[in-house]
């Protein structure tokens, strides 16, 4: 899955020893729907080497794509929102996020024929 919003909070990293060795987990709570009324708020995660690779920061436009994964412990289940992958979102119009990817095309180049010596375009017949 794939959302666009800003991180409004970035949480204290977390580290422990499990069976596998030391491992670190980081929580991050993204702001997303920013052209609407009423924002929205989700927390994800990121594990080990890529809390380094994508250093993200507080205030700073991401794109993240997630998988969700719910566990149970103690009889009790719970969400887990795991990121893959972050990147740098640019912010345009108020709040309407896009990905550079999507950024819509130029428009196409002007045409002076007045430029080439050739008649300006007040003196077509239509």
């Amino acid at each position: 899955m794939e959302i666009k919003g800003k991180i409004i909070n970035v949480q204290p990293l977390q580290t422990g020893e499990g069976r596998n060795g030391m491992w670190k987990k980081q929580d991050y709570v993204l702001e997303y729907n920013l052209d609407s009324q009423y924002p929205k708020k989700m927390m994800f995660n990121l594990w080990g080497d890529k809390i380094d690779q994508f250093a993200i920061k507080e205030g700073q436009d991401v794109k993240v794509d997630f998988d969700i994964d719910c566990r149970e412990y103690n009889g009790r289940w719970y969400n887990d929102i795991r990121a893959w992958r972050v990147e740098a979102a640019v912010l345009v119009q108020q709040g309407n996020n896009f990905a550079p990817d999507d950024m819509p095309p130029p428009p196409p180049p002007t045409f002076d024929s007045s430029e080439f010596g050739g008649e300006s375009n007040s003196d077509l017949p239509f």
